[in-house]
């Protein structure tokens, strides 16, 4: 029905122009053609004047209103150390161009009302103007030339990058159709190289595991992840693209840089501001308690009022700034400018792509080694397991389980990888000399009862000779196989059988 009434407005007006039409050709032939086209002349410069005085007012009208939104002013001002450098530019370029505008149109429009046309007026043909030609020359030319050289020496001091030994932080996005992929330097501070044929369903950036600065890094590819930053500290940003061109946009940041298949880029910014103060700055009132922006009082979302206001939901976003296919509209994260601690305290809770997907897989080039972390882990692991079995007073609970003391498939030879938790467990018993222990092997059910129960036992001897062999007493160990005989849970499924392959230790006495 809106539509059909929107067709009949401009049908009804197209007729009502029409019908003007003819009748300003009708009045024409009777008043006179040179009379006709005389007033037409007066009312068209009048309109003119009429259309510049409405014009300049709407435009500054809205620059004025928009003002905060539009051209970062207010509220808005930059988020980062470099973007004070890039606001002084633009209000300097706006302020020159702002006045090239208005005297332009004053000077088109009125020219055109000043020489309408009119009875007996002919125009004057001017050739050519040596001092006209120096004026409109040189004063521009001047104004650029100082605009180019402030320009200039913004971009050098916007553009620079970071020094060699200078603290920073190192992300990398990568813009592909249609989110982006952040990585993250690790404790190291080091973001590790890629390789574009290393691109694989698990391996999604093509980084280069033999490389060990890529051990730490922290991948995020999740729209709803928050990625946080320190305030007051340096970030360098590489910036590259996957599939088509993209655009790195952090508005607040005065971030802005082309993401381009197979052409790196790179920005430097400096938070200024964390996301709490940038918000608690929307929310500022006057003396008198009235709000000085009151648009960021407005609900988040009328349909959920418990979110409260939008000030209150203010988050640093970074989009797309290129026109990068139908689902543009999703490539959109959230950034958190929050304090060094909460920062160290966020980092600390995010684990390494590598770890988290790569580590014991096909794709693991470390394999038959742990790393220093590991080692650190899984002691502690164990000593907090050794603990609360000394603590303990009911017999099952005097019981430890080693899961990380492993054979070969089928045999009773330790893998590589078992000398680690083998030495956890031989410095207990230097450190406890009164510590007796039982060494049990376990098995799952594949198999007959009598391998099985075989087996079992070469794998506990197995144990116990390794731990005689660094000097532990063999009077203060035992060694039994249980063969399939106590299954931790039923041996219905790959997951459960391995569950029952194992190699336990228990208290005798402490």
């Amino acid at each position: 029905m809106t539509t059909l009434l929107i067709f009949l407005c401009i049908l009804l007006i197209s007729v009502v122009v029409v019908q003007i039409g003819k009748m300003t050709e009708l009045s024409a032939r009777i008043r006179g053609q040179e009379d006709a086209e005389a007033s037409s002349n007066t009312f068209n410069a009048n309109m003119m004047i009429v259309f510049l005085v409405g014009f300049l007012i709407f435009c500054v009208g809205t620059s004025i209103y928009y003002k905060n939104s539009l051209l970062g002013y207010g509220p808005h001002g930059s988020a980062s150390v470099h973007g004070d450098e890039m606001d002084s530019i633009w209000n300097l370029t706006l302020f020159f161009t702002g006045i090239v505008f208005v005297l332009t149109h004053i000077a088109l429009f009125y020219f055109s009302w000043k020489y309408k046309g009119v009875k007996g007026r002919k125009a004057l043909f001017i050739s050519h103007d040596n001092k006209l030609e120096v004026i409109w020359t040189t004063i521009p030319a001047v104004v650029m030339c100082f605009l180019v050289v402030q320009g200039l020496v913004a971009w050098n001091k916007i553009m620079a990058d970071v020094g060699p030994n200078e603290d920073h932080i190192e992300i990398e996005a990568t813009g592909q159709q249609f989110f982006w992929t952040i990585r993250m330097s690790g404790p190291d501070g080091l973001i590790g190289e890629k390789y574009y044929r290393d691109i694989s369903a698990t391996n999604p950036l093509g980084q280069v595991w033999t490389d060990e600065k890529n051990l730490d890094d922290i991948v995020s590819t999740g729209a709803g992840d928050i990625i946080k930053l320190p305030v007051g500290k340096k970030v360098r940003v590489r910036i590259t693209a996957k599939d088509v061109l993209h655009n790195f946009d952090l508005p607040h940041f005065r971030v802005k840089m082309d993401a381009i298949p197979g052409l790196p880029t790179y920005f430097v910014f400096t938070p200024k501001i964390t996301t709490e103060e940038y918000r608690e700055n929307l929310l500022e009132k006057d003396r008198d308690g009235n709000p000085l922006y009151p648009e960021w009082y407005d609900l988040y979302d009328e349909t959920s009022p418990e979110l409260g206001n939008r000030g209150e939901n203010f988050n640093f976003e970074l989009a797309c700034a290129e026109l990068c296919g139908k689902g543009h509209y999703s490539m959109r994260r959230i950034f958190e400018i929050v304090t060094q601690e909460e920062y160290d305290n966020w980092l600390a809770t995010q684990k390494s792509y590598f770890f988290s997907n790569i580590r014991g897989t096909d794709e693991d080039p470390y394999g038959n080694q742990l790393f220093d972390a590991e080692i650190r882990g899984r002691k502690q692991v164990f000593r907090d397991a050794y603990t609360k079995a000394l603590e303990a007073t009911e017999p099952m609970d005097k019981i430890i389980r080693l899961d990380n003391i492993t054979f070969n498939t089928g045999s009773a030879v330790l893998t590589p990888l078992s000398k680690y938790e083998l030495t956890n467990v031989m410095e207990v018993m230097n450190e406890n000399q009164n510590l007796t222990i039982e060494l049990g092997g376990h098995t799952d059910s594949a198999g007959n009862d009598e391998n099985n129960m075989a087996l079992s036992n070469k794998r506990a001897q197995e144990v116990f000779n390794w731990l005689t062999s660094k000097g532990i007493a063999e009077n203060r160990m035992v060694a039994v196989g249980f063969g399939e005989t106590k299954p931790e849970v039923p041996n219905d499924s790959p997951e459960n059988m391995a569950k029952n392959r194992r190699t336990e230790l228990r208290i005798l006495t402490q």
